[in-house]
Formats: structure tokens, C-alpha cells, sequence
């Protein structure tokens, strides 16, 4: 009897296989394309930067050069601040977000805002508000009686300036990821709670922090490998300036490369941010998993 069931299925697993393996083939073949697409563009170009960044006469050199020590920090303060700041915004925001008022959905397409705005129009916006002789912040400040401010032409306030736009940009975003998270706590634990008398602040350190500690450590992560290779922000703002004092990494790269003409350069600075931007994905990874 087992050896008519064997029998009968045998004749059947066959030919599946065979389908199998040629609709595996059939869609490799239509997928070729991007896969070469993928090698030449993607793939050979990280192989050829880690084989350029094994020359160990490069860092020496840009140790030595005092810009790229000054855009090292520059870029611990950016992502440092940016990253920590905008989470716990966007924490505290999804609170109000999440309740179910009127008022508060057309608040939240408000706020929606500037992340659907595209990042050009919105950095050359800010480039005119902070400008020294007719940017409006200026106009305002004097219309109070101070003094006006070179925004963009002193380091702190054209890295702050920086800073505050990438919060202002992608707040929205990271704000709707917590109100997702907070709307999925069950309302059951919170309904408990107000049985047991807690209060709001005993809800938040006892029910959501909890329950959004995960969500809320893969979110900074991740908006740490995404923040770390922000180019468009500081390259169009202040592009380095003043004298090239408020460089990120990925901006003195682009320095180094095409105004310097140095692609080794470019080459170790991309490579002294690789460790970094794998130790952010790796945990990611085995967090997430």
C-alpha cells in the first residue's frame, strides 16, 4: 500500500519540479537586466571603494588635515542632535495625535506638511528666512528692537540652522511611525490602569514607554544610518561654509572628490563612516530579529 501512494505521488512531484525550475530560470532571465543593472552600479563601485580605502597611506593624510577633524565632530553634533532631539519630539508629539479629536486630524494634515514638501524648496526657504540682510527672521528681530544675526556665516548657528531644518523636515515622519505604535497598545491595559487609579504620567513610565521601547530604539537607529549620509541638507544650506567649518562626512567627501580632485581622499572618508553606518545596521538587524 506505501509503495502505491509512493508510486502515485512520484509521477506528480516530478513534473512540479521541473515547472519550478523553469519559471526560476524564465524569471532570472527577465530579471538580468537589473541584476547586471544592480552589479555595475551598486555593487562594483563598493568594491572598488573598499579596495581604494585598503591604501593605508590615505588616512594618515586626512588625519592630518584639519577640516576633516572639525567635520568629524560636525557630524557627531548633526546626528547626535538631530537623531535624539527629533525622536523624542516625535514621542511626545504621538500623544497628541493619537486622540481622536476633530481638530487634531486637521492639525495632523497640517503637521503632515513639511515632509511632503520636496527638500530643495524647503532648504532655500530657510536659506532666505536666515539670511543676514533680508531674511525675515532678522526683519523680526528687528522690528523688536535686537540686533540682526549672521545666521549662516557663524559655525553654531549655520550647523544649528542645519539641525533645525533636518528636525522640521522629518518629524512628521517618525511622529506618524509612534502614533502607529501608540494606536496598536491595547486599550485594555490603559482602561486597567485608570481602574487602578494611575495616573497619566504613571501610564505613559508603566504602559506606552514599555510597550514602545522596541519601536522606538529601531526608529533612532535607523534614522542614524539615514541622518549619517545626509548630503543635501548641508550641501545646500551652508555648503560648508564658513570656511568649510560645518562639513558633514558625506559633504567633505564630495570636497575631497570633485572640487579637490582627490578620490582617494574621498574614498577614506567614506570608509572612516563604514564602520559606524554597519555597527548601526548590524544592530538593527539583531535587534530587529
Amino acid at each position: 500500500m506505501n509503495q502505491t501512494a509512493v508510486g502515485a505521488v512520484a509521477p506528480v512531484t516530478a513534473p512540479r519540479r521541473e515547472r519550478w525550475g523553469g519559471k526560476t530560470i524564465l524569471g532570472l532571465a527577465f530579471c538580468s537586466p537589473l541584476i547586471l543593472i544592480f552589479l555595475l552600479l551598486v555593487i562594483t563601485p563598493i568594491l572598488y571603494m573598499l579596495y581604494m580605502g585598503m591604501d593605508r597611506s590615505i588616512y594618515p593624510a586626512i588625519f592630518s588635515d584639519p577640516i576633516f577633524i572639525q567635520t568629524l565632530w560636525n557630524t557627531v553634533i548633526f546626528v547626535g542632535m538631530a537623531v535624539n532631539v527629533k525622536m523624542f519630539l516625535a514621542l511626545v508629539l504621538s500623544a497628541l495625535f493619537s486622540t481622536e479629536h476633530r481638530a487634531t486630524k486637521i492639525l495632523a494634515g497640517v503637521f503632515l506638511l513639511p515632509w511632503a514638501i520636496p527638500a530643495l524648496p524647503g532648504i532655500l526657504a530657510f536659506r532666505w528666512m536666515l539670511n543676514g540682510e533680508w531674511g525675515i527672521v532678522n526683519k523680526i528681530l528687528n522690528d523688536l528692537g535686537f540686533a540682526s544675526i549672521p545666521w549662516l556665516v557663524r559655525r553654531p548657528t549655520a550647523l544649528g540652522a542645519a539641525i533645525t531644518y533636518h528636525i522640521w523636515k522629518y518629524l512628521p515622519f517618525w511622529t506618524l511611525i509612534f502614533v502607529a505604535g501608540r494606536r496598536s497598545i491595547p486599550k485594555e491595559l490603559y482602561e486597567a490602569g485608570v481602574i487602578d487609579g494611575t495616573s497619566s504620567i504613571q501610564k505613559f513610565q508603566y504602559i506606552t514607554l514599555p510597550m514602545l521601547r522596541n519601536l522606538y530604539l529601531i526608529c533612532s537607529l535607523l534614522s542614524m544610518v539615514f541622518t549619517l549620509g545626509d548630503f543635501v541638507i548641508i550641501k545646500i544650506m551652508t555648503g560648508g561654509a564658513p570656511g568649510d567649518s560645518t562639513h558633514v562626512l558625506a559633504t567633505l567627501a564630495y570636497r575631497y572628490t570633485f572640487q579637490m580632485g582627490r578620490l582617494d581622499w574621498g574614498v577614506g572618508t567614506f570608509v572612516t563612516a563604514l564602520p559606524i553606518t554597519l555597527l548601526f545596521i548590524f544592530i538593527l538587524i539583531r535587534w530587529v530579529k
